[in-house]
Formats: structure tokens, sequence, C-alpha cells
């Protein structure tokens, strides 16, 4: 199947065909990741697994416990 690559905003979108969709059971919202496949020149496109914490979320949490690891350990604490 040939798609348009789409300007969107600052970035660029190709759009994946609903039977392509239903054939992979993927949603709308469902995310993925976009990684470069260097041998072939192209994208290859997976299903993020479900279980599999995004690094994003693992720097977040991390900053968070460091800001409110006082607060935290008092709940602990508490009986």
């Amino acid at each position: 199947m040939t798609q348009k690559v789409l300007k969107v905003g600052s970035s660029a979108a190709v759009t994946i065909p609903k039977e392509a969709l239903v054939d992979l059971q993927w949603k709308i919202g469902d995310r993925v990741t976009v990684e470069k496949d260097t041998k072939r020149g192209g994208l290859v496109i997976l299903p993020v697994r479900k279980g599999k914490i995004d690094a994003e979320v693992l720097d977040w949490t991390d900053n968070f416990i460091k800001k409110y690891r006082p607060a935290l350990e008092a709940l602990a604490n508490k009986k």
C-alpha cells in the first residue's frame, strides 16, 4: 500500500489504512514506537507492549521521589 507523507505542524505524518489497523488490532490512541531501519532505509512501527514502562514515565517518577522523599517516607511509617 502506498501512502503520502503529510505535513502536521512542524512534523510529518503517514496515515494507517483502516484495514491495517483492523488486521493489527490497533486502535486510535494506541501508543507505538517508531524506529529507523538504516539497513532498509525506512521506519519500523511497533506497538508499545503493555507493561513496558516508558522512559519519560521513569524519569518523572524518579524526580517525584527525589522531591518528595521525606513526605513519602513519613507516610510509609504512619500506622
